[in-house]
């Protein structure tokens, strides 16, 4: 790599050019070796990129937002947010113009050896190779050693994230920390899988090395900071510490971590979530009394104090140079999205899950509910304030109206009109389209900003992605401290996140209310999917069979006759997750450039 051609450094070199000092350095064109591990300049614009192939769309896709390798509409900029909520429990793709046909297949158990669906491999090899070659020139520079240690750290940071987002797609997969030339030996360019087990030592160990060298607080936001690096930590080491309890050793150990592991991880998932609790620097958002509006606030008030890390953006459209992305275009309710919207439609299963403030189950009468006529205040009254926060149904206040998704008018006579008109009242609310699936009568509000222009193209929403927020770290504190034996810590965690929420808190604690209140509190921020397949109970649950809600709005009363819509996601495409689905496929295209690379069980 004798030139260095990223946008970014060519751009601030343009900008910086009147300046005297960069007017005697090397052409503008041509940015050698030596200039930049000499220039704390070059070397931060360097490092910005590396942030930028891991965090934001640079012709590949995110790694913090759950998207994958592939075309641009695979990225935040388009159809990117979205696939991970579709594939898991929680919502069906809507409709979705770049994902419910993949999402559909995927979810149906059609994950085979080709692969092609949330990948995240090549983009991370090739942004760990720039990491790896940073590490090495930067350590041997002669710049301020505090300087070199901050970045250094950073660079490393990112080469972990990189790791544990492949490791819990993959299980083992080669571990490179130099960078390698293309007339290396050929066991370096044609390298084996370390194990599972390895890589996420691998991971844990980088933040153990590197947490005391990075910021508590960085001097420029989206960073990598002391904390951000634990939170990291506090995930990956649950992750393997489920692995370890709840998977199986495969491959002569390529797979899985061996169960006597399992306390070892939990230690460390315990001890990074404690350590970032007692810093005092982050706490959950409770700052407005409206309990709806505060769990709102979390995602749209930018860096409140409950974050830890996230993926920056602003209003400036992302398909015109700006770093804005797409996500209130396609999940806010209908006219947006080519007069789709509603992107992720939620299951009723999901909605269910919301409890009521008392602590009651939020469980509905499916036998009895469908008889009666309800309002929306009978029928949702009462519940859990993230359940506003995070979902839309009918009724739901938008944007100076209510969205409506009623489908049918019950006349006078007791027939139900589908189609025109009656009197004037409508026989389809707005959120009907023609030709379409009438959705499952839910919607996404989480990060939903209503005051953004969401009528222009795509990319433009201005909310910033987060990647590690206070509330998971106690649920990590939780599961671990449960899983170590020491329940009174796991809940007090639960019932601080809880008290926020605005319910009743509990008062005994098992696995699955932990498992629980995370379902609910993380909900459609990208985590429930790797949950299920952590705890190795992704092929009961996302096997199964989901529903929708039908509203069909009586003329008279105004109110709602209610039709649950069993197996929504159709016979065909019904949900089946298969036991060889824990891991992704390496792929043929791989394993056949590099026939040192051992597929996974049960791709053939």
């Amino acid at each position: 790599m004798k030139n260095y051609k990223y946008i970014y450094v060519i751009s601030l070199l343009f900008l910086l050019a009147c300046q005297e000092d960069i007017l005697e350095k090397e052409p503008l064109d041509i940015i050698s070796d030596g200039a930049v591990w000499e220039d704390e300049t070059l070397i931060d614009a360097y490092l910005t990129q590396c942030y930028a192939e891991v965090s934001v769309f640079t012709n590949e896709t995110p790694g913090y937002t759950n998207a994958w390798d592939g075309d641009w509409t695979n990225s935040e900029l388009l159809a990117g947010p979205f696939f991970i909520n579709g594939i898991a429990d929680e919502a069906m793709a809507a409709w979705g113009a770049y994902t419910k046909g993949q999402i559909q297949a995927v979810k149906a158990g059609g994950l085979t050896i080709n692969g092609g669906f949330l990948e995240w491999y090549e983009t991370p090899y090739n942004t760990n190779r720039s990491l790896n070659k940073f590490i090495i020139e930067v350590s041997n520079s002669a710049l301020d050693d505090s300087f070199k240690k901050v970045r250094i750290a950073e660079a490393r940071f990112l080469r972990a994230f990189n790791y544990f987002s492949m490791v819990k797609r993959y299980g083992g997969i080669p571990l490179i920390t130099e960078p390698r030339e293309i007339n290396a030996p050929e066991e370096q360019l044609y390298p084996t899988r370390n194990s599972e087990k390895e890589i996420y030592d691998f991971v844990i160990s980088e933040i153990d090395d590197i947490a005391r060298d990075l910021p508590e607080v960085a001097s420029d936001f989206g960073r990598a900071t002391k904390f951000a690096a634990l939170a990291l930590k506090s995930r990956a080491a649950l992750y393997a510490a489920s692995i370890a309890q709840f998977g199986t050793v495969q491959l002569d150990g390529l797979l899985g971590i061996p169960l006597d592991q399992a306390d070892v991880y939990y230690n460390k998932a315990y001890e990074a979530s404690k350590e970032i609790v007692n810093s005092d620097l982050f706490e959950l958002y409770n700052v407005d009394a409206d309990k709806v509006q505060n769990f709102k606030n979390i995602f749209l008030v930018k860096r409140n104090k409950e974050v830890i890390f996230a993926k920056q953006h602003n209003e400036v459209n992302g398909l015109n140079g700006g770093n804005s992305w797409n996500y209130d275009f396609f999940q806010c309710p209908k006219p947006q999205a080519w007069n789709g919207g509603n992107n992720d439609g939620p299951y009723l299963e999901m909605v269910e899950e919301f409890e009521y403030v008392d602590g009651t189950s939020g469980k509905l009468d499916w036998e009895n509910f469908e008889d009666g006529l309800w309002s929306m205040e009978e029928l949702w009254g009462n519940k859990d304030p993230r359940f506003f926060a995070t979902i839309y149904t009918q009724d739901t206040p938008w944007k100076g109206g209510f969205v409506d998704y009623h489908n049918g008018l019950i006349l006078p006579d007791g027939s139900v009109l589908t189609d025109g008109d009656y009197n004037g009242v409508l026989a389809l609310g707005s959120q009907g389209v023609p030709g379409r699936q009438f959705y499952t009568g839910f919607g996404v509000m989480k990060y939903l900003d209503e005051t953004a222009n969401n009528n222009d193209w795509v990319a433009n929403s201005k909310t910033d992605y987060i990647v590690f927020r206070y509330a998971e770290i106690l649920l990590n504190l939780a599961e671990a401290a449960y899983e170590l034996n020491k329940p009174n810590e796991a809940l007090d965690a639960i019932n601080q996140i809880r008290s926020r929420a605005g319910i009743a808190s509990i008062s005994d604690i098992d696995r699955e209310k932990i498992r629980h209140e995370r379902k609910v509190e993380l909900a459609f921020e990208g985590h429930r999917y790797w949950d299920l397949r952590r705890w190795r109970i992704a092929a009961s649950v996302l096997s199964d069979n989901f529903s929708g809600l039908r509203y069909i709005l009586d003329y008279e009363t105004r109110k709602y006759r209610l039709q649950v819509i069993p197996n929504i996601d159709g016979e065909v495409t019904a949900p089946q997750f298969n036991e060889h689905n824990y891991y992704f496929p390496i792929t043929l295209a791989r394993t056949g450039k590099n026939q040192n690379l051992v597929e996974n069980p049960g791709y053939n």
